[in-house]
């Protein structure tokens, strides 16, 4: 299992795992935060997005460019966004450290 540790807008950390290939929204959503996914994933939408610990951010592989396009009309986007739909859970990023942005 790959453990996550996830930050809610209003401070609230929680701890979570996801197996080998899991999508970081399911694992997020599963574990309390409000991420909406609206579009279950098919990239037709923000409403996933998080915010990728600054340190961690460097271990994701990159993003395609229909997911920059995406975060371009994302509130609150910085540098370090990702749509969680789009980031598959591996060995690699154990630990990874993400925030759920207020809008």
């Amino acid at each position: 299992m790959i453990r996550v540790r996830l930050e809610s807008p209003d401070g609230i950390v929680v701890e979570a795992e996801g197996a080998d290939g899991a999508r970081l929204l399911d694992v997020a959503q599963a574990a309390g935060m409000p991420l909406e996914g609206t579009c279950d994933g098919d990239m037709a939408c923000a409403t996933c997005h998080v915010i990728v610990a600054a340190d961690d951010f460097t271990r994701l592989p990159r993003a395609t460019e229909a997911e920059e396009d995406l975060l371009d009309l994302a509130p609150a986007a910085t540098r370090t966004s990702r749509l969680s739909c789009q980031v598959r859970l591996t060995a690699a990023l154990d630990g990874l450290t993400v925030r759920v942005p207020a809008d």
